[in-house]
């Protein structure tokens, strides 16, 4: 959500906001408080409280294994908490040069759960829009932000989803958007995972948006180089992927989706479950994989709504190099539905329970139950 701080002569009132002149440009402000508590249950082994897969959902962190009937872990936190700053400054030519900053907590270094909780924030976007260029951190154009469903966890559906922020230079016209971002890559090498950042040329993207009546569907594609040059290694590999996302309507209700698929696609597909590529000791073998997810939201009444969500991952891991990659995810899948209630109109109440499941390439496998509970008020 955005505020609004109108520039204009004296200070007036907007609703419950206040507005004020600086100069020629506009200032905004939004983004929300939210408290999450969690209850969950590991089939093959509690992970640890420092882990980020207790602060939210993320694929590659449930454990696999034998069942060693562990009981269930409480977390409770505020740290997805996040603000945002903008500025819109009308120029001499009559166009608009905009930026924005957000902030927030939620993957961030800092204090521990003993005494204050104090956690650092985080740059999440950071970026200058003008005449339909974007300069600077914001999400991939390879991702639709606009297809993820509504959910209490950060992400949703995580293992099914395109979900990266970098840095890049984006045009838009029209119905499309180029951009060229920031390249990194995610190598097994001896079973381990290695970032490597020594790519020589840029990701490169292209997006279609098509909006109707019915809804949105928007096709995007990925090219890039996969590296690995440490050790006297001298490697890369062609990486390249296409998504299908979009939501039809259906009244009030949506259904939201996604698909895609693609070679050596790594961090940019749930979370980094899978890396780009493996590295044998004399060349790079990417990694094929194929992602999605479908939710369907429903509004009971003006006040509760819910969200039903399945989520996958699969992954075509070539088994004759298993002695150099270990023992990777092969899939993952989740299932999720929650209850939201918004007793005024940006106050939101919920409770969501999630069931997902990991298994790697030797038929390992472990799943994850979770029942949350959260409360968030934008502003």
């Amino acid at each position: 959500m955005m505020k609004t701080l109108t520039a204009v002569a004296v200070c007036t009132a907007i609703g419950s906001a206040q507005a004020a002149t600086i100069g020629n440009t506009e200032v905004s402000y939004g983004g929300y408080v939210k408290l999450d508590a969690m209850w969950s249950d590991f089939s093959a082994g509690t992970i640890s409280g420092d882990s980020i897969g207790r602060d939210f959902y993320v694929p590659s962190t449930t454990p696999v294994g034998d069942d060693d009937g562990s009981d269930a872990v409480f977390d409770m936190h505020a740290r997805q908490s996040r603000f945002n700053f903008g500025t819109s400054t009308k120029l001499d030519n009559g166009k608009n040069i905009d930026t924005k900053i957000e902030l927030d907590f939620i993957a961030s270094i800092g204090g521990n759960e003993r005494v204050t909780n104090s956690y650092s924030p985080r740059i999440r976007q950071a970026y200058i829009t003008y005449d339909g260029w974007l300069f600077g951190q914001a999400w991939s154009n390879f991702q639709n932000v606009s297809a993820l469903p509504e959910t209490l966890d950060f992400v949703g559906p995580a293992e099914g989803t395109v979900f990266a922020r970098q840095a890049q230079v984006r045009y838009s016209v029209g119905n499309w958007a180029f951009s060229v971002e920031n390249p990194e890559s995610t190598i097994t090498v001896n079973g381990a995972r290695v970032e490597t950042d020594d790519a020589s040329v840029p990701d490169f993207t292209a997006r279609y948006n098509h909006n109707a009546d019915w809804g949105q569907i928007v096709v995007t594609g990925l090219a890039r180089q996969l590296t690995y040059k440490q050790g006297g290694a001298d490697e890369d590999e062609t990486s390249y992927g296409v998504s299908v996302s979009g939501r039809y309507n259906l009244g009030k209700d949506s259904i939201k989706f996604m698909l895609t698929h693609g070679k050596g696609l790594g961090r940019y597909i749930g979370l980094n479950v899978a890396h780009g590529a493996v590295y044998d000791g004399d060349g790079l073998d990417a990694i094929d994989s194929t992602s999605g997810f479908i939710g369907y939201q429903h509004h009971w009444n003006e006040q509760l709504r819910s969200t039903f969500l399945y989520s996958f991952f699969s992954a075509d891991n070539n088994t004759h190099l298993l002695a150099y990659s270990g023992d990777p995810t092969e899939s993952s899948v989740s299932y999720s539905a929650n209850l939201l209630y918004s007793p005024v109109k940006k106050l939101t109440f919920g409770v969501e329970f999630k069931h997902a499941e990991r298994e790697t390439e030797s038929g390992k496998d472990g799943d994850l139950d979770r029942l949350q509970f959260s409360a968030k008020y934008a502003f």
